[in-house]
């Protein structure tokens, strides 16, 4: 189980003014990796791993306030971390902040560096004004800063800090807005990740204080697929796909926007009409659906489904290593139908996903030309319609412009953090290892699924 300090006042032995006395190991330096929600921690994970084997640098977690917050402490308790709560954290001096999500980073007393928890920056989200009035001591490491960046961040878009700007759309990206990058006129984040070098144009339309924090590194998600794809058989045999089978993966993000929100009959469509020695249907929906009504309502719902003959991948899964194992991805504006088009499978949506993705995105590229399925025509002919239509090379195009550094993640986050640190960072090359088997929800046969 996780080790959490239930008391404010009083300080965990890595965090103690009296530190040496109690500690087994002297470390150098102090990180903080700040988990939001099961998907952004997921994403951290990528970045945290690249400590492994650093004993001058002890790493501590916290979870930070955010809607989707639920499963959180359960994520952080199969890791078996360090867990400070976040009203301890806030207090409490780190050498680097890691974070895969933007809530309330401005209270924070470290230089934070922010990853995107998904497939790039392809989202708007509805604008909405920002406070000025802070309610914690500024963070000591902000003084640290050059006159240079100081400068930059508080001339003429230092009126951000107040309000969202009259004329300015009523969406903005998420992730590269000046709504989540500044705060009382100042950029929060000391860098900001990012995976391909078009999102640098992308991000200096948005907020373009923020150009020095940016950092090209790549996307770590884009690696191990790419490091699966060879060991594609074995995902399928993991998740029970017969010999002569077709998989067909149903892909949800979140919310009423997504497939599961808005084409709940689709799902039983594909699992009533596809005939099941031919095709197995598969569920891999995002973290944010579990979280957000709990695994037991998911697997209540889906209970009558999975009688005939659905799979559910579990949350707790690898879902890299699923997706490389389809052979038809069924998806939506979330992140999968982007890494879908790495692989070899045909990626078909319904409706008009493109209403909440900024057009300026490869996932807008995608659902410009993706299949788009029909409710009135029979299904088994359409997925062959799919694959008779498809073009590799429409799909290469925006599998490139995921990331720009390919392979590159491991070795350039790393050399970040450790300059962001000032150590030097180890000489060991690091090798990206495949996605590990993915696996499902075991189904009783009497109607449910079992935990």
């Amino acid at each position: 189980m996780s080790v959490t300090v239930p008391d404010a006042a009083w300080r965990h032995v890595p965090l103690r003014l009296d530190v040496e006395r109690w500690a087994t190991r002297q470390v150098r330096r102090r990180v903080l990796a700040v988990v939001h929600t099961v998907t952004s921690g997921q994403r951290l994970l990528e970045a945290v791993r690249l400590l492994e084997g650093e004993t001058r640098v002890q790493v501590v977690f916290t979870a930070a306030p955010d809607v989707f917050s639920h499963g959180v402490d359960d994520f952080l308790a199969r890791m078996r971390a360090l867990v400070l709560p976040w009203s301890q954290a806030v207090q409490t001096e780190f050498d680097l902040a890691l974070a895969a999500s933007h809530g309330a980073l401005h209270e924070l007393h470290a230089p934070v560096v922010v990853l995107s928890h998904g497939a790039g920056h392809n989202k708007f989200v509805p604008a909405r004004a920002q406070h000025t009035a802070r309610k914690h001591t500024p963070r000591k490491h902000a003084a640290k800063k050059d006159a240079a960046t100081k400068k930059r961040t508080a001339t003429k878009h230092a009126s951000t800090g107040t309000r969202v700007p009259e004329g300015a759309p009523a969406r903005d990206v998420y992730g590269l807005s000046r709504q989540r990058l500044v705060r009382d006129g100042a950029v929060i984040p000391e860098a900001i990740v990012l995976s391909h070098q078009e999102e640098l144009a992308r991000l200096g339309r948005e907020c373009p204080e923020a150009l020095p924090a940016a950092e090209v590194v790549g996307d770590p998600c884009y690696d191990r697929i790419a490091a699966s794809l060879p060991s594609r058989a074995l995902y399928r045999e993991a998740l029970d796909v017969a010999p002569g089978q077709q998989l067909v993966l149903f892909c949800s993000t979140w919310g009423p926007r997504s497939l599961l929100g808005q084409d709940w009959e689709l799902l039983e469509r594909l699992t009533s009409e596809l005939p099941r020695e031919e095709y197995r249907v598969a569920a891999l929906l995002h973290p944010n659906v579990w979280n957000t009504h709990g695994e037991w309502q998911i697997r209540s719902w889906l209970a009558e489904l999975c009688r005939a003959g659905l799979a559910v991948v579990s949350q707790y899964a690898d879902w890299r290593g699923a997706l490389v194992a389809g052979d038809y991805i069924v998806g939506d504006h979330g992140s999968l139908s982007l890494y879908g088009t790495m692989t070899s499978a045909p990626v078909l949506m319904t409706g008009h996903p493109e209403a909440d993705v900024d057009p300026d995105s490869p996932l807008a590229e995608l659902c410009s030309f993706a299949y788009r399925l029909l409710p009135d025509r029979p299904l088994r002919r359409q997925l062959n319609r799919s694959a008779a239509t498809y073009r590799p090379r429409q799909y290469e195009r925006v599998a490139a412009r995921i990331t720009s550094e390919p392979g590159r993640f491991a070795r350039k986050m790393r050399q970040l953090i450790y300059r962001k640190l000032r150590l030097r960072a180890p000489s060991a090359r690091l090798r990206t290892e495949p996605a590990r088997l993915p696996h499902t929800l075991p189904y009783e046969g009497s109607g449910a699924l079992s935990p």
